[in-house]
């Protein structure tokens, strides 16, 4: 709705917002800099009425949120009240002959008070207020003439002071409180320290608090893809700050005015449903263009860009034109896991989860355009429904620099519209090692699982939600020998396949209809599995054990229990808790859920004041076959690693340090050299164990972290592969000794070589 040249009312939601467009006003200025624009501003109030935020627009837009628009209401509702009232202008008399020589005067004051000053300088409107109060009643009692005396008086009681009670009502003046006193006027000092706009550049929706908190304190700062991150800790509150400054808030006037015309050519062609289902393609094609614009206007310009800059600029346009905006630089930050966005759109920050600091709030606001934008990517390219029939979308997204999983609800599910859930990946898959790191889990925990993935089990990997169980389940996928094919079921893809498949990995993809919406152009979970045990043989991987496909899960399980291994993860918080929501929830029979050989649960640790996290394997049970009817009472199952709380480190059982391991006897029950030799089984556990400590080691002692990662962890499974079949050739046995030192050796030679 236009309300006046360059004045629009815009509803959002339950909002509404004043936005004046300031293009080509040679004076604008926020308002917290201009008396101009903040009367200006105070005025469209008054002409249209409530308004919940304000919005100026010229090549940055300066949003002014709930609270400090309300500050300039109430100024605005001030104003109309003064002028409306017929009291406050009621002249004095005595009898019938009004103070001729007092009345103009001080009529005058309050007339220029409400006309002018109040609107552009509500604080210096303010002091002059308290300042003539003053006046007029030394000036009363100074008074000789009783008459003139008794109307000041009338004058102070029934005019200024009830102007000055409405102005001590008003919260902009109960927020200045004492920096009222001495004001001077022209001063805005006051005005920077009450309102802080939200900026953006006018090409992107995305509204952020640019200016650092003034009661923070910097605890950690690096960059971002161009964008610069600080942390903050708040005085007073539990949730420390997360604040970023991307690049496209700190470009030149010129790069703006070159960048807002490339945008307005691109914005002429609309990808089409299917382009955006190859967002790599799209993405690349948008660059290549944006870049030849950026070059071209720079030249009509006669501005001198850099390639780099270029390129820059390039990277911006994409991102704001075709990609997720400020979104994508949060999601490429490594040290981000979990984004959540809240609804209703537009008024709450993204909050996120970091990994050194866990839950943070960002000084990011996304507004309803752009949440609406990044819903209609997600339909268009999962292919999967987001409406009020099918309130859920859980899909994943692929970004320059990062991928995730998410998770998105509307209407009717969420009563105040589109909220969104991002559970960051990481850029390359965990590897024990870097677990061993991260203390989650030990050396003998990791040599542990590591034979049991050698040693084809089947195995689920339980925890609650956010306790690392699928980056524990990528992490022993790297663990199977690459000779081997690997299939993974997921719903919505999670596991490391793509890096997996750059690690030369024979390894199939299958992507099933996700279990909360029912779309029938995609396959079934059920049927998924079962179509894997048709695709030849092959360990199977399950992202996530939760439905109906469990059923067909286990016949996989009891199928390729000797052959292969068999994995998944599955939320349940003990051994126990697993069996009971595979049997009892699930309704796989008991006499199946005994194919499950190994039960492995990762949960979060909070620490003792409740402030920190840290994810921890907690056991590592086996799930023996003699029980009928109840696990838990027929000692069904049997801990081979627990979590001491002291040595904060999962501790060897009895069970395990004497042998007493039925899934390891099965394993040795295999291999020649194992057959009813313990002792030889174990040396192998903690070989596996010294190579997995021995890569940490390597990695601190270089300071080269690439030793941690996947490529290097493959090469080095490879490497012990083949030396265990060497010296098994040349000694005719697994000597674990000479298997370590020629393992030793490769290891230092590869890590000085570089990774």
């Amino acid at each position: 709705m236009e309300i006046g040249a360059g004045t629009t009312i815009v509803k959002e939601g339950n909002e509404t917002i004043l936005k004046i467009s300031c293009f080509g006003d040679p004076y604008f200025a926020p308002l917290e800099e201009s008396e101009l624009f903040m009367a200006k501003v105070i005025y469209r109030i008054l002409q249209y009425g409530h308004v919940d935020r304000v919005q100026l627009v010229e090549r940055r837009v300066f949003e002014y949120d709930a609270a400090q628009t309300q500050m300039l209401v109430e100024i605005a509702e001030i104003i109309k009240y003064i002028k409306a009232s017929k009291d406050l202008y009621r002249p004095y008399q005595i009898g019938r002959r009004a103070l001729a020589d007092f009345i103009p005067d001080a009529f005058k004051f309050v007339y220029k008070l409400v006309g002018d000053t109040l609107a552009r300088d509500p604080a210096g409107a303010y002091v002059e207020l308290v300042r003539r109060i003053r006046r007029e009643e030394i000036e009363a009692e100074k008074e000789g003439r009783p008459e003139f005396a008794q109307a000041k008086r009338y004058y102070v009681k029934n005019i200024l002071s009830v102007i000055k009670g409405m102005f001590d009502r008003a919260t902009i003046f109960r927020v200045a409180g004492a920096e009222l006193e001495g004001l001077k006027e022209g001063d805005r000092s006051l005005y920077r320290k009450l309102f802080k706009p939200l900026v953006r550049p006018n090409f992107t929706f995305t509204r952020l608090m640019a200016e650092y908190p003034k009661d923070g304190e910097s605890i950690d700062s690096y960059k971002v893809r161009g964008a610069d991150v600080t942390i903050f800790r708040i005085k007073n509150d539990v949730r420390p700050l997360y604040h970023i400054m991307p690049p496209e808030f700190k470009l030149s006037e010129m790069e703006f005015t070159i960048l807002d015309e490339a945008r307005n050519v691109l914005l002429k062609h609309e990808p089409t449903s299917e382009e955006f289902m190859d967002m790599e393609k799209i993405r690349a094609g948008i660059h290549d263009v944006s870049l030849d614009l950026i070059r071209e206007g720079a030249g009509r310009h006669g501005y001198e860009m850099k390639h780099s800059d270029m390129e820059r600029v390039a990277e911006i346009l994409a991102r704001e034109t075709v990609g997720y905006g400020i979104l994508e630089l949060i999601l490429a930050d490594p040290k981000i896991q979990d984004v959540t966005i809240n609804s209703p759109p537009g008024v709450n920050p993204i909050y996120i989860l970091h990994s050194d600091f866990e839950d943070c709030q960002t000084n990011v606001v996304p507004t309803r355009e752009e949440v609406e934008s990044w819903a209609a990517r997600l339909r268009l390219q999962s292919g999967r429904p987001l409406d009020q029939s099918n309130p859920v979308l859980d899909t994943s997204v692929v970004l320059p620099g990062s991928r995730a999983r998410v998770a998105a609800i509307t209407r009717s599910l969420s009563p105040y519209g589109l909220a969104f859930a991002f559970r960051r990946h990481r850029d390359d898959p965990w590897t024990l090692p870097l677990f061993i790191k991260n203390r989650m889990i030990n050396p003998l925990g990791a040599g542990l699982l590591s034979f049991f993935a050698d040693g084809a089990r089947t195995l689920l990997v339980a925890g609650t939600r956010s306790s690392g169980k699928t980056s524990l389940l990528g992490a022993l996928m790297l663990e199977i020998m690459r000779k081997y094919r690997v299939i993974t079921v997921e719903d919505t893809l999670e596991l490391p396949v793509q890096s997996l498949i750059k690690l030369n990995y024979n390894i199939q993809s299958l992507k099933v209809q996700s279990a909360i919406t029912s779309l029938t152009t995609e396959l079934s979970a059920t049927d998924g599995i079962r179509a894997s045990l048709r695709l030849g043989d092959s360990c199977l991987i399950v992202g996530e054990v939760r439905g109906k496909e469990t059923v067909a899960l286990y016949e996989a399980m009891r199928v390729g229990a000797l052959a292969n291994m068999v994995a998944g993860t599955i939320h349940g918080d003990s051994p126990y808790g697993v069996y009971d929501r595979v049997v009892n929830d699930l309704k796989v029979p008991p006499t199946s859920f005994k194919a499950t050989d190994v039960i492995v649960v990762a949960n979060p640790i909070r620490t003792a004041d409740g402030l920190h996290r840290v994810r921890r394997v907690v056991q590592i049970a086996e799930v023996r076959k003699h029980w009928e009817t109840d696990p838990l009472k027929e000692k069904g199952f049997i801990n081979l690693m627990d979590y001491d709380a002291k040595t904060d480190e999962l501790q060897p059982t009895k069970e395990l340090t004497e042998g007493e391991s039925e899934v390891i006897s099965s394993i040795a029950s295999r291999v020649k050299e194992w057959v009813g030799n313990f002792d030889a089984v174990w040396e192998n556990i903690m070989l596996r164990a010294s190579i997995k400590k021995k890569i940490v080691e390597l990695s601190e002692a270089s300071g080269n972290r690439a030793i941690l990662e996947a490529p290097f962890v493959v090469r080095s499974n490879d490497v012990f592969h083949i030396f265990s079949e060497q010296v098994k050739g040349e000694l005719g046995a697994l000597d674990s000794k000479e298997i370590y030192s020629r393992w030793e050796e490769w290891a230092k030679a590869a890590a000085k070589g570089g990774v």
